[in-house]
């Protein structure tokens, strides 16, 4: 499980524009556990470390959680570029998580994906996230080759559904 989640580690694009660092943190058997484990690594780590890191925890009852970062568009007075807040999740088979996946990334919060008819341009910028995310999911898939995908949003609502009303 380790081999794939340094696979996914190697493609994903770190931020450059960030100054903080990024974190690791090992779970047991649920996230409703403390995390047995916490190291801090520089914003884009090296996955060789990150997975040396992880080896010691290496149980089919452990999960393993990078905080990091990547840089995506972001309206705060004006459009910019700005670290985006993801986490990378790698599963162990026997660790309890709802959905039974190995690998997840969750890419943010999804109003960076959704254009705000009251911000100047938006679609436009919004556009060019979602072309990231995009790009994205096509490195993973040709990395990881997995069998299947799931896109969800933490809201529960059907993201292809709002992107669709909100370009209407």
């Amino acid at each position: 499980m380790l081999q794939e989640f340094e696979r996914l580690l190697k493609v994903f694009p770190f931020s450059r524009l960030s100054k903080g660092p990024s974190l690791l943190k090992v779970y047991a058997v649920e996230y409703a556990e403390p995390s047995l484990y916490e190291q801090m690594f520089p914003l884009a780590p090296e996955p060789e470390a990150v997975i040396a890191a992880s080896r010691q925890f290496l149980n089919p009852d452990c999960a393993f959680e990078l905080e990091t970062a990547w840089d995506l568009w972001q309206y705060t007075s004006d459009w910019a570029l700005a670290p985006s807040r993801a986490v990378l999740h790698c599963f162990g088979p026997e660790f309890l998580n709802a959905t039974g996946e190995h690998l997840r990334v969750n890419c943010g919060i999804d109003t960076i994906y959704l254009p705000d008819p009251q911000l100047p341009g938006s679609a436009r910028i919004v556009e060019t996230n979602l072309r990231s995310l995009l790009k994205l999911s096509h490195d993973l898939d040709q990395v990881l080759r997995p069998a299947k995908r799931m896109l969800w949003t933490e809201s529960g609502e059907n993201f292809a559904d709002r992107l669709k009303h909100l370009l209407e």
